[in-house]
């Protein structure tokens, strides 16, 4: 329902005259013709008041006394809204506005044109202007436009005593408006009145001396009356206001136009004073420009002086060398650009570099080239180890450029900076890469510079730093022992070497030292080395294995034998299989294959691998005797009724592997079914999985495998076989076109019998709950359950 809010009031003891005259249409009802008299206006309501009301059909009586209830209800079921669906089109405010806009409803006409043909008439429209202009001006004195209208008006007129008076007025209302100014100056210029302009200028650039357009302006005006001593003047009053660079140039252009090159050198001299570096490169081009090479070459050396080492600029350098390449002074420009790149951090001199290898790739031969990429991989280094004085990878590569092209002193200034920045925990991990940097440098001086005695402080230095009770490096100690017995200082070395054995000893450092008496041949000080070695780790088998092996290689097979002895009989050992296996090896070596079967024995005694039986059955057969077939199939034998009980079935059935392989070479068929027999059948089972936290996780499949010597899986077998001979008859019988029921009772019968052969059942609710003490449940008949079992389901 569409109601118009107008302000139609009606009275409402005339309703009933007023709604003879709807006119209804669609949704939207309008009152076209209301009748009712003009008087009582005290009972007045508003049209989108009453309706809703008659709508809905209340208070009826209260609006309307003398409408009938029966006659208005039968007037309202024609307005009620049958589609309330929203209309095709709709209205909106944006319709209306540009609608509005269209049809230019409220466009007003252009005011008619006026002639004026008298001087009564002119004055008269010059009353009404001015008055429109006062008017506007004391509405808001503060609208600058108005003021300049109004003079601009009255100099059209050719007022300009008035006008003069106007800008007076408004200066007096804001006298900083710089349009005001500009304006009231421009008027009197076009007047020809110079020296009310000069006045003006001058005013204004009291009051506002940091407006550069006033003194633009102002010098401009003087130029163009030839007052060039005026101007001259209006530049130095700007100067001592010390303004921006276009106001320097601009009097500097002003002295050059009129040939007035000294004093444009002067203002430079005073410019150079309050700028940057790029009035100093201005000054040495207008120097350059005119002619004056040593003065330009003057006013560089004077910025370079300036700035310093603090605020170095690689553009005042670069202009700086370029100037030297016009004069064809390349050697100054080298060293020019080397000066500046070892002054200039490396983030502020990427042009530097790029000037630098354009210029030696058309003046410089291929060394000078080189120079170049190195000094700028220098200072890449030299930035990244400033900003992490820490990062040993960047001092290793400085170290590694510098070696190549820098004199020794310079090298041996970056050791010892790279290894003034001590790791600032005493923990191992964070000193391996610093440790390097004193290695590198021990090696370079002796390697390099060839100074030994300079090699021996770096490397008693770098040990007295390492922090010994909280850990040490074994290839530093070496490397120092090394170094001494290339010096021919035998007793040097040892010395090193017991020294760090007594400080702190560890394996490698142990290691070390016997190798270096084993190159000396200094047997016994390594019988020495290695007892000294065991009593600090008597648990490596390492230790022992190497110390029998040099008492065999010396030909002590007795002492070596006593030094297994001691070694198996220790009660704790790191890797003892590898001992034992050592041991064995040494036997037969030895070919005492008497002691070799005691090993086995004795290792057997501890451990019942399979590896152990397959290397000793193995040791059985490689001996040349008649016997060795029969050994080796009794070892198999014994290895297998030994191993019935291992839990771990994969052990087993490899020793049976083995033992098949074997019997494959050198058995007979007998044997070989026979040990064909004792393998074992894979089957895939499923088990059920645990979580951490004790919740359930599923089930996995796993494969286990059946042995036939074991009785307890003996059941398990025969129910197998027997399921899968049920399942095969079935599928016979499916495929045959006439089933026999005979045919699928025998069966039914023979998987009965068998399972009531062998196991025990229970029955509770019809369900069987356990077949031979383990969970196994079946479905059976639990209509009748004291009926006998018909049909069996796994």
């Amino acid at each position: 329902l569409c109601m118009f809010s107008v302000d139609l009031n009606f009275q409402l003891d005339t309703l009933d005259q007023g709604f003879s005259n709807f006119c209804v249409c669609g949704p939207l009802f309008v009152i076209k013709n209301f009748r009712g008299p003009p008087h009582n206006t005290h009972n007045k309501i508003c049209l989108h008041t009453v309706l809703p009301e008659l709508i809905h059909m209340k208070n009826i009586g209260t609006l309307c006394p003398r409408l009938e209830p029966r006659r208005f209800k039968r007037l309202l079921v024609v307005f009620q809204v049958k589609n309330k669906a929203p209309a095709e089109v709709q209205i909106t405010a944006e319709q209306l506005l540009r609608e509005a806009k269209e049809r230019e409803l409220e466009l007003l006409p252009p005011p008619p044109k006026q002639k004026i043909t008298d001087e009564e008439e002119l004055n008269d429209y010059k009353l009404r202007k001015r008055k429109g202009f006062e008017d506007n001006i004391r509405k808001n004195r503060t609208v600058i436009s108005n003021w300049i209208k109004y003079a601009q008006w009255e100099e059209s007129l050719k007022e300009i005593q008035r006008a003069r008076s106007i800008y007076e007025r408004a200066l007096d209302v804001d006298h900083r408006n710089i349009t005001l100014w500009l304006k009231y100056a421009e008027m009197e210029m076009k007047s020809r009145q110079v020296n009310h302009a000069r006045n003006i200028w001058d005013r204004a650039i009291t009051i506002l001396p940091r407006v550069n357009q006033f003194w633009y302006k102002y010098t401009y005006m003087e130029e163009m009356l030839g007052n060039v001593a005026g101007c001259r003047q209006a530049f130095e009053r700007w100067m001592e206001w010390e303004p921006d660079e276009q106001a320097w140039h601009s009097y500097i252009n002003f002295e050059l136009r009129y040939k007035e090159v000294d004093k444009a050198r002067t203002i430079y001299e005073r410019y150079i004073l309050s700028g940057g570096v790029k009035n100093w490169i201005k000054y040495a081009r207008f120097e350059e420009r005119h002619g004056y090479i040593a003065h330009s070459r003057k006013v560089y050396e004077r910025a370079v002086e300036f700035f310093g080492e603090v605020h170095v600029d690689e553009n005042l350098f670069v202009a700086f060398a370029k100037f030297e390449e016009t004069q064809k002074e390349f050697e100054r420009v080298r060293v020019i650009y080397k000066y500046a790149l070892d002054r200039i951090p490396k983030h502020q001199a990427q042009e530097l570099f790029k000037f630098y290898t354009m210029f030696e790739k058309k003046f410089g031969d291929r060394r000078g080239i080189e120079d170049v990429i190195v000094s700028k991989r220098r200072f890449q280094y030299e930035e990244e180890v400033k900003a992490n004085p820490h990062n040993y990878d960047a001092w290793f590569d400085y170290l590694r450029l510098v070696e190549n092209d820098a004199d020794p002193d310079t090298v041996r200034d970056v050791y010892e900076r790279a290894i003034a920045n001590i790791p600032p925990i005493q923990e191992k991990r964070h000193w391996k890469r610093y440790i390097y940097l004193w290695i590198n440098y021990a090696l370079y001086e002796e390697l390099e510079v060839k100074d030994p005695e300079k090699t021996r402080q770096v490397y008693q230095a770098s040990l007295d730093l390492i922090p010994h009770k909280k850990f040490t490096f074994a290839k530093i100690w070496l490397l120092y022992a090394q170094f001494e017995i290339r010096q021919k200082n035998l007793q040097g070395a040892r010395k090193v070497m017991g020294t760090a054995i007594g400080k702190c000893p560890k394996n490698k450092l142990l290691k070390g030292y016997i190798e270096l008496e084993l190159q000396l041949r200094e047997f016994d000080r390594c019988r020495k080395l290695y007892e000294k070695y065991l009593e600090f780790s008597p648990e490596n088998c390492t230790t022992w294995i190497k110390f029998s092996e040099l008492e065999t290689i010396l030909g002590d097979v007795e002492r070596a034998r006593a030094i297994f002895e001691l070694a198996i009989g220790q009660p704790r050992l790191d890797m003892p299989e590898v001992l034992w296996k050592s041991y064995i090896d040494f036997e037969i070596e030895q070919e005492e294959f008497g002691n070799t079967r005691n090993l086995y024995k004795r290792l057997l005694q501890r451990t019942q691998h399979v590896k152990v039986w397959i290397s000793y059955a193995k040791f059985e057969l490689s001996i040349d005797s008649g016997e060795r077939l029969e050994k080796c199939r009794q070892i198999y034998e014994e290895a297998n009724k030994g191993m019935r009980n291992c839990e771990e079935k994969e052990e087993r059935l490899m020793l049976l592997e083995s033992w098949r392989d074997f019997e494959r070479e050198f058995g007979s068929d007998s044997t070989m079914d026979r040990v064909r027999k004792l393998l074992p059948e894979k089957v895939k089972k499923r088990r059920k999985l645990t979580a951490e936290d004790g919740s359930d996780a599923g089930w996995e499949e796993y494969y286990d495998y059946i042995f036939p010597e074991d009785a307890a899986n003996q059941p398990n077998l025969k129910l197998l076989a027997m399921a899968k001979m049920w399942k095969r008859q079935q599928i016979q019988e499916d495929e045959s076109p006439e089933k026999s029921p005979e045919a699928g009772s025998e069966s039914h019968r023979l998987l009965f019998d068998v399972l009531w052969s062998d196991w025990v059942w229970q029955r509770d609710d019809g369900l069987l709950l356990r077949v031979s003490g383990q969970s196994f449940p079946h479905v059976c008949n639990k209509e009748r359950p004291n009926r006998k079992l018909s049909v069996f389901q796994t």
